[in-house]
């Protein structure tokens, strides 16, 4: 989907739209991440450049940063339908075809997004009872692991949630797109 978020991947019930809400700030989070990461990297190249100096250890903290970023993005992008959609190859598929498609990408994502869940739990235990320390400024690297646990918690229910909404839409027969595809038609 080159297009953006359509307004009719946007939920209406109180659940849904609870879980676009949050979704939506995780991602603005995000984002000023990635800017701060942005900044840092200016700040960085800048000094090491004009001053001889580079921000100690920014190649570390950018890493942190845009890992962080990464999972604040990914419930956004699921409930925009941005996440395991191939457009291109269901563009004339029947309506019943689409939502099955949809389903069955839903639940390989909520699986993969679980085992990922479930096994950064034992990697930040790891990362804490070792007390590793990323190489250049010794900064705790279990750190970063409960807000990425957290992030991915929330993508997991996220997932679980437009699974169940794909599953509406097959029972129903419609697909969430249809009404742009009227919309957007030549004379409309």
């Amino acid at each position: 989907m080159a297009e953006g978020p359509s307004n009719t991947a946007k939920p209406t019930d109180p659940v849904g739209r609870r879980l676009y809400e949050i979704s939506r700030i995780l991602a603005i989070v995000g984002g000023v991440l990635l800017c701060a990461m942005a900044l840092l990297t200016t700040i960085s190249v800048t000094g090491r450049s004009a001053f001889l100096t580079p921000i100690p250890g920014d190649f570390e903290l950018v890493a942190i940063g845009t890992g962080l970023a990464v999972f604040a993005f990914l419930p956004w992008c699921q409930m925009n339908r941005g996440n395991v959609l191939v457009d291109f190859f269901m563009v004339l598929a029947p309506v019943r075809a689409k939502t099955t498609c949809d389903v069955i990408g839903g639940v390989f994502y909520l699986i993969i997004a679980m085992l990922l869940t479930w096994r950064m739990i034992f990697g930040g235990l790891d990362m804490y009872n070792y007390a590793e320390k990323s190489m250049t400024i010794n900064f705790p690297r279990w750190t970063t692991f409960p807000p990425s646990i957290l992030m991915m918690g929330f993508l997991v229910i996220v997932i679980a949630y437009t699974v169940w909404r794909s599953v509406q839409e097959t029972r129903e027969g419609r697909y969430f797109d249809e009404t742009d595809v009227a919309d957007n038609e030549p004379g409309n």
